[in-house]
């Protein structure tokens, strides 16, 4: 009998949560990578500026501070399943609405605060997938969360089709209505079809008759486990450095594109499509391996990769598909390591008794350091459009320095764990 893709048999094997989870993903996956090569498009269509649509992107993050601060805290006191169902519907529901009205910045900025809230269930949610998971399922259970989102590919060339046909607006407020409906569907099922973790229950009960406010005062002790744990606060950094480089991606990439580069809007589409199809194949193909090898070489190579494809970003000339395609395949190799091992790693060095707020306590960090780089690659964009990509590259090289440090501290840990035992 032929041996299942381990890829395949993880999916079918997955049960509970990881499996409610995982499921139901492709619900939140596919509309959000239908609309999002087009939001700033979208803004600008609108008449808004790039430095308005950095500003509410700073902006936007600047609130996601406050809401990773009580993530925590409120994924304890509330429960995982409670947490995520309350909060993913105030945060992607009720935006998508505003969103597929809007009409001016001030729209856009009250959509972006409510989405802010997105930060209470990204810990709820994270809890809810992996505390009851087998940690030798994690990084497949991660390339599934990844491969859900991917499968917008196939849906990709209708979206460029559609705004060729009834232009950018219209074509875009039909995908946040799109959008509302899938995730209302999405947040109830996995509602119905998953229950309390059990390291949940303990925290419900730990929490139970405390206010909010009596559980954020205990972060102290929190704080200073994660201080003392070095590794930790290095992965921290790497965070900080993808969760940069991803905000001006996703703000500024289809603007570059357009306006630098004049690529027709209707043909946006294309590119995601190329990443997406070369990221599925190698999640198919490359990341099954990673289960067998040391996680920290293939995360510098991903930073490398990634900076590549920046590089030849910036170079592309005047309607330079086929360099745009190479970077785009280049970025498309690089998230396929990064993605999976950087959430992989994060789960294996962080304590499991207090990941809620251990992860909470790295979101605020994170997001407060990110939110001003949305505004100041909004001043670098109108000075010239490639320069908010050469900030990425800076950023991506420390990436890189960074991956390699943590794979020589967990070594020298290795090897005087070795030397301890004999």
């Amino acid at each position: 009998m032929k041996k299942r893709h381990p890829l395949l048999r993880t999916l079918l094997d997955l049960r509970g949560n990881p499996r409610a989870c995982v499921y139901t993903e492709p619900l939140w996956g596919i509309p959000f990578n239908l609309y999002a090569p087009y939001v700033s498009i979208y803004m600008l269509a609108l008449g808004l500026s790039d430095v308005q649509i950095g500003l509410i992107a700073s902006i936007g993050m600047a609130f996601q501070i406050v809401f990773a601060f009580l993530g925590g805290a409120i994924t304890d006191k509330l429960g995982r399943r409670n947490a995520t169902f309350i909060f993913d519907l105030i945060s992607w529901c009720i935006p998508a609405l505003v969103w597929a009205l809007a009409q001016n910045f001030t729209h856009f900025l009250i959509a972006a605060i409510i989405n802010s809230v997105w930060r209470v269930p990204a810990t709820s949610w994270h809890c809810l997938l992996v505390e009851d998971a087998e940690q030798d399922q994690l990084i497949d259970i991660y390339a599934w969360i990844h491969i859900s989102g991917l499968l917008a590919v196939f849906f990709a060339p209708l979206a460029g089709l559609l705004i060729a046909r009834y232009q950018t607006v219209p074509t875009v407020r039909g995908l946040y209505l799109f959008t509302f409906f899938m995730m209302a569907v999405k947040i109830i099922l996995l509602y119905i079809f998953s229950t309390e973790t059990r390291q949940g229950e303990i925290r419900l009960n730990e929490t139970k008759g405390q206010s909010i406010f009596v559980i954020l005062k205990q972060y102290g002790g929190v704080v200073k486990q994660l201080i003392n744990t070095p590794i930790t606060v290095m992965m921290m950094f790497l965070i900080l450095i993808r969760s940069i480089t991803s905000l001006v991606n996703g703000t500024f990439w289809g603007i570059i594109v357009t306006e630098r580069l004049n690529i027709p809007v209707e043909n946006v589409a294309l590119f995601p499509f190329v990443r997406s199809a070369v990221i599925l194949l190698l999640f198919f193909f490359l990341v099954p391996k990673m289960n067998k090898i040391s996680l920290e070489k293939p995360l510098v190579l991903g930073f490398l990769l990634f900076a590549a494809s920046q590089f030849l970003l910036i170079i592309t000339p005047i309607n330079g598909y086929f360099l745009l395609i190479i970077s785009t395949v280049l970025e498309a190799f690089s998230l396929a390591l990064l993605n999976p091992i950087l959430n992989s790693l994060f789960v294996i060095n962080v304590d499991a008794q207090e990941r809620a707020r251990i992860t909470a306590m790295i979101q605020v960090a994170a997001i407060a350091l990110t939110s001003p780089f949305g505004w100041l690659a909004g001043i670098l964009s109108e000075t010239d459009r490639m320069l908010p990509f050469v900030m990425n590259i800076v950023l991506i090289i420390l990436g890189g320095v960074l991956a390699y440090s943590i794979s020589r501290a967990r070594n020298v840990m290795i090897t005087a764990g070795f030397r301890d035992e004999a």
